[in-house]
C-alpha cells in the first residue's frame, strides 16, 4: 500500500489537443480533445491505477505526463518541480527519475540491437556506468527481471512476448527510477502470463519504493496492484477512489457499467449479477457533447446534463466523482 503523506506528483488541468488539419496547405479544421481538464496527484509507493475504454485518453495522459507529448495546457508537477514547462536539456535529470513501460513489447524494442544494447542505452544516455561496470548492471537487470544474463547477446525476435516485456521492464529499471508509467504492460500478454508480470511489478515496488501509474483497461487486474483507481471516459476522469472503494461502491454510471462487465468465475454469483449494456458509441473526442460527455449513454441522463458539465468533487473518504446525479 501506499506510503508516506507527501505527494510525487500533481497533475492540474492537464490538456492534450491534437491539431486536424485538412486540403493541401494543411489548414487546421479542429482539435481532438484527447485529454481534457486531468486533475489528480499520486503519493510516492503508490499505485494509482489508471482504466477506461479504449480511446479514452489514458495512454495519452500517461505520455503527457512523461513529456513524449507535449501538454497543451495544465501542470505537471513532479516532486515539487512543474515539468510541463521545461526544455528538453533541462528535462533530462527528470527523465532518469521517471520511466514509461510499453504495451507492445515487440514495438517498443529495436529489433537490430541486442538486449544487451537496449538495456543498457539508458545507462549510456544518463553517463552512469561504462565497460565492465556496465555489463554488470545490464546482467543484473536481466536476472531482475526473471531472466538470464546470457540473454544480453540476443535480439528481441529470439524471445516471447513475455520475455519481451521483461526485457522492457529491466530498461525502465536501468536508470533507477522513482517513478514507472505502467501503459497497458499485459494486455499484448496471454493470460498465463500476465499474473506473472503484475506479481513482479509488485515485487520490484516493495524492493525498489516505485510508484507507479498502472494503465489498463481490465478492471480486475487494476483492483489487485492498485491503492487507487481512476476512471477515465472521453478525456475526461469521472471518477477516482481507493482501489476496494471503487469496485464495491461506484457512483459514476460508467463506472458502475464497467464494473458489471467483469466476468464472475462462480456460476450462481453470474446468476445474481446483472449487466449493464452501454447503447450508443462514444462520441468523438473531435467534437464532444456539450454538458457531461456521457450523458448520450447514460440511463440517468437529464436536462442539467446537457446543459452543464460536472464538477469532479470530494463525495467523501478522497472519492471523487464528477456526476449530476451525486448532487441530488
Amino acid at each position: 500500500m501506499a506510503n508516506g503523506s507527501k505527494n510525487l506528483l500533481e497533475i492540474s488541468g492537464l490538456k492534450k489537443y491534437f491539431p486536424v488539419k485538412q486540403g493541401f496547405l494543411g489548414s487546421k479544421t479542429g482539435n481532438v480533445q484527447a485529454v481534457d481538464d486531468v486533475t489528480f496527484t499520486m503519493k510516492k509507493g503508490e499505485t494509482l491505477g489508471l482504466v477506461g475504454e479504449s480511446g479514452c485518453g489514458k495512454s495519452t495522459t500517461g505520455r503527457t505526463i512523461i513529456r513524449l507529448y507535449e501538454p497543451t495546457a495544465g501542470q505537471i508537477i513532479f516532486d515539487g518541480q512543474d515539468i510541463g514547462k521545461l526544455s528538453q536539456k533541462q528535462l533530462l535529470p527528470y527523465r532518469k527519475r521517471m520511466q514509461m513501460i510499453f504495451q507492445d513489447p515487440y514495438a517498443s524494442l529495436n529489433s537490430r540491437m541486442t538486449v544487451g544494447d537496449i538495456i543498457g542505452e539508458p545507462l549510456d544516455i544518463h553517463g552512469i556506468a561504462k565497460g565492465n561496470e556496465r555489463m554488470d548492471r545490464i546482467h543484473n537487470l536481466l536476472e531482475t527481471v526473471g531472466l538470464s544474463g546470457d540473454h544480453a547477446n540476443r535480439y528481441p525476435h529470439e524471445f516471447s512476448g513475455g520475455q519481451r516485456q521483461r526485457v522492457g521492464i529491466a530498461r525502465a529499471l536501468a536508470v533507477e527510477p522513482d517513478f514507472i508509467i505502467a501503459d497497458e504492460p499485459i494486455s499484448a500478454l496471454d493470460v498465463s502470463i500476465q499474473a506473472q508480470v503484475v506479481n513482479m511489478l509488485e515485487d520490484l515496488k516493495d524492493k525498489r519504493g516505485l510508484t507507479y501509474l498502472f494503465i489498463a483497461h481490465d478492471l480486475s487486474m487494476v483492483k489487485h496492484i492498485s491503492d487507487r483507481i481512476g476512471v477515465m471516459y472521453l478525456g475526461k476522469l469521472v471518477e477516482i477512489a481507493g482501489s476496494d472503494e471503487l469496485y464495491y461502491k461506484p457512483q459514476h454510471p460508467y463506472t458502475q457499467a464497467l464494473l458489471s462487465a467483469i466476468p464472475v468465475a462462480d456460476p450462481d454469483s453470474a446468476k445474481k449479477s446483472s449487466r449493464i449494456i452501454l447503447e450508443g458509441d462514444v462520441p468523438s473526442p473531435l467534437n464532444p457533447p456539450l454538458g457531461c460527455r456521457f450523458r448520450s449513454r447514460c440511463r440517468y441522463a437529464m436536462d442539467i446534463c446537457k446543459e452543464a458539465e460536472p464538477v469532479l468533487r470530494d463525495v467523501g473518504a478522497g472519492h471523487c466523482v464528477a456526476c449530476h446525479l451525486i448532487d441530488r
